[in-house]
């Protein structure tokens, strides 16, 4: 996310409850499925909203740290704060660590990992359009009985008037603000409290998917929602992308090329080094990924890329592509062009470039036989052919 993109959206993200009824010695968000904690998979929800915004998970103080981690680890900025010894008082941790631009605040349980990206979304919108709270919610299948002490049936509630309530519940930041400043009890639910302190909240479709996970036998109905998506998933194919890059020679400038620095021979214009090779390994790697291109990713309007060497853009691309849920297979490049004589330093050259990409590339180099610019010793010409894997 640009730096001068500030979200006005803030979703709070709370895990820090123990998780007792679940039966298990870590804190419940902190409890696997598949290899991966409860809180690392409500992250997911999160990432997948339609615009950016600002993270702030609550946790354990004694996993602050590890949360951080985890975070780090699935490239997701946060804020990461320690909670109280209740839900409520956790949300205030939460609360108090708003940025001033955030207008809207969703607060969603880690409980809830699976819940999808669109129910965050329609709740975003419907507080945007009523001005007010909104839950998402399902509605009541079952039959209700109201039971008296002794456990005898009272009467039969009518459950078309019954709602589900799930999470995010969002509301404008004010609201939520004041209810917790107005608040003089504990409530296990943020509408209830902001509902308290006179503000209305509607309700939108929740999801199925947005069961919480409190049970053991939760544990297991999540465990088979993963076996499950990993069953229907296709097998992820590794896709190709072709890079194409080429600059006249400056006698002016110090020639880089593949990386490497090559003393008296000229340079190549540009905005950067004009590293050719560096250039169109890059354009392979966005291509493949379907992740744009040189161009609309490094633009000749960033100042901190002027005189830049190929290794920044290399390692820039990669860890856009690893943020993407893509790996670097490997790499082939065909450098065209008179001179300098390549093959003396292609061992050199592989190296240095497989070592950022942290994937075999393989550098070459030929001549057009005096045919075209290249041929004419007017600058030099690289293609790239590129492999790259969805991360599993």
């Amino acid at each position: 996310m640009p730096d001068d993109v500030r979200p006005s959206v803030a979703v709070i993200v709370v895990a820090a409850g123990s998780g007792t009824r679940l039966g298990r010695p870590e804190p419940k968000a902190f409890v696997e499925i598949d290899g991966r904690s409860i809180l690392s998979r409500s992250i997911d929800s999160v990432r997948g909203m339609s615009e950016p915004v600002s993270l702030i998970v609550v946790v354990p103080a004694a996993l602050v740290g590890a949360a951080s981690a985890q975070l780090d680890e699935r490239r997701m900025p946060a804020v990461v704060v320690a909670g109280g010894d209740t839900r409520q008082r956790s949300v205030a941790a939460g609360i108090e660590v708003l940025a001033p631009e955030v207008e809207v605040v969703l607060v969603h349980d880690a409980a809830r990992a699976f819940t999808p990206p669109e129910v965050f979304d329609r709740v975003v919108a419907a507080v945007r359009d009523r001005g007010h709270g909104v839950i998402p919610g399902l509605p009541v299948t079952d039959t209700i009985k109201g039971v008296a002490d002794d456990g005898t049936v009272r009467d039969t509630i009518d459950r078309s008037q019954l709602t589900a309530v799930q999470t995010p519940q969002g509301f404008p930041r004010a609201h939520i603000v004041e209810a917790y400043a107005l608040a003089a009890a504990d409530f296990t639910d943020d509408a209830a409290l902001v509902r308290e302190a006179g503000h209305p909240v509607g309700v939108v479709a929740g999801s199925a998917l947005s069961f919480k996970i409190t049970t053991a036998d939760d544990l297991e109905r999540a465990d088979d929602l993963i076996r499950r998506r990993s069953a229907a998933a296709a097998p992820a194919l590794p896709r190709t992308g072709v890079g194409v890059d080429a600059h006249a020679f400056d006698a002016t400038a110090e020639l880089w090329l593949a990386g490497l620095h090559w003393p008296g021979e000229a340079g190549l214009a540009g905005h950067s080094d004009g590293d050719v090779v560096a250039h169109a390994i890059c354009d392979a790697l966005l291509g493949a990924s379907g992740l744009g291109d040189l161009g609309s990713r490094f633009g000749t309007a960033d100042p901190t890329l002027a005189g830049a060497h190929g290794e920044v853009f290399l390692q820039r691309t990669r860890e856009i592509l690893e943020a993407a849920g893509f790996r670097v297979g490997n790499v082939s490049v065909q450098v065209i062009g008179n001179r300098p004589r390549f093959a003396p330093r292609k061992t050199e050259a592989d190296a240095l470039l497989s070592g950022v990409l942290g994937a075999p590339v393989s550098v070459s180099a030929t001549t057009t036989d005096g045919l075209g610019s290249a041929g004419r010793g007017e600058g030099l010409t690289a293609i790239a052919t590129a492999l790259v894997h969805p991360s599993s």
